[in-house]
């Protein structure tokens, strides 16, 4: 009868650690893939902000301020399919802004990052003619993303967990068993009288 118990245990075992290692590709969260204006771009004016990413997102929210703080988003953002869209309140005046943004990823967890970039002047644009175009810094396509807690922190809690609760069922299905072969539970033969 101890042997299907153990044998219950070493299979539910098994079955939760590779429940765990197969989950665990699978909760990776969805990631920005490019926006509209890139990360540590320089532009000449900007109507409308655009946040790709790479599964369909929900409850996007879309934050555009400079340096002092004031805001420069107007009505609230829209989702079509994995892209984001966020209206730009009149045109930006000259220097540095950055977007921070939050959704909810199709895993259910929110992700986050912020993008910075800059209005150029407009005498800049006119005494230069065309502009350059707008390229990335190193590292502008990883925004910061808050992730929660990795993956396989949360397989190494399970696995401790079912390796915890099956040496405590295998400690309690041996104690009877040592118990009963104890020779203090059993009469001795000077007690019956024999061997006298």
């Amino acid at each position: 009868m101890k042997r299907p118990s153990l044998r219950a245990v070493f299979l539910f075992g098994v079955s939760c650690l590779f429940a765990v290692v197969l989950a665990t590709p699978a909760s990776a969260h969805d990631s920005l893939k490019k926006s509209t204006p890139a990360a540590n771009a320089v532009v000449s004016g900007l109507d409308e902000i655009e946040l790709e990413f790479s599964a369909h997102v929900s409850f996007p929210v879309v934050v555009l301020h400079d340096a002092t703080g004031r805001r420069f988003e107007s009505g609230t953002p829209r989702v079509t399919d994995s892209t984001v869209t966020e209206a730009v309140a009149g045109p930006l005046p000259p220097g540095g802004y950055t977007i921070a943004w939050r959704v909810v990823s199709s895993d259910g967890h929110p992700i986050q990052g912020e993008i910075p970039f800059v209005v150029r002047s407009s005498s800049v644009a006119s005494a230069g003619g065309t502009a350059p175009a707008a390229t990335p810094a190193a590292g502008a396509d990883r925004p910061d993303q808050a992730t929660g807690t990795p993956g396989w922190i949360w397989a190494a809690v399970v696995t401790v967990a079912v390796l915890g609760a099956a040496a405590v069922l295998v400690a309690r299905g041996r104690r009877p068993s040592t118990a009963t072969g104890n020779s203090e539970d059993r009469p001795s033969g000077h007690e019956n009288g024999e061997g006298e």
